[in-house]
């Protein structure tokens, strides 16, 4: 399975903004620290916003807050959700054109293997993604470059 930079981008802002706490966010902050194009992270926002992870505020003091607590952020939705395409190989789709589908098992043990994936996925949230402990969270931090931030950072927005 191979994880499309729409759904790696989508994580990683994610994972900024939950570190930024209370603090808000900017895209071009954002595409800055992790040296990607800032026109493709308007539109992964876009949908983060639309689908309710994040809470984007207009205006001169605006900016990027998490919508839900990084809790209640799942791995698993939030990679559904961002994937355009999860068929794994032309059998799953509604143009299988394949003559060996009727006999095959392949889709079978593609699709246990799919499950499995999005099981493991499933069992984690962006709070998890953050560390499980404080001294992760700051080296993220520092990774990121975010030293105004405070190590011990609220994962609850509203």
């Amino acid at each position: 399975m191979h994880i499309t930079r729409y759904t790696d981008y989508s994580l990683r802002v994610l994972l900024y903004v939950a570190l930024k706490g209370e603090e808000r966010s900017t895209i071009s902050e954002i595409a800055e620290r992790y040296d990607i194009s800032r026109n493709h992270l308007m539109k992964v926002v876009q949908e983060l916003n639309h689908k309710g992870y994040l809470q984007a505020i207009r205006g001169k003091y605006g900016g990027l807050l998490l919508k839900r607590r990084a809790e209640d952020i799942n791995i698993g939705a939030l990679v559904r959700d961002t994937e355009q395409d999860l068929a794994l190989v032309e059998c799953f789709g509604d143009n299988n054109q394949c003559i060996i589908t009727p006999a095959c098992r392949i889709k079978s043990v593609l699709f246990e293997a799919l499950e499995a994936f999005f099981r493991v996925l499933d069992s984690y949230t962006l709070a998890d993604m953050l560390g499980p402990d404080p001294q992760t969270r700051t080296e993220l931090i520092k990774l990121l470059q975010l030293h105004n931030s405070p190590c011990e950072t609220p994962l609850v927005n509203s």
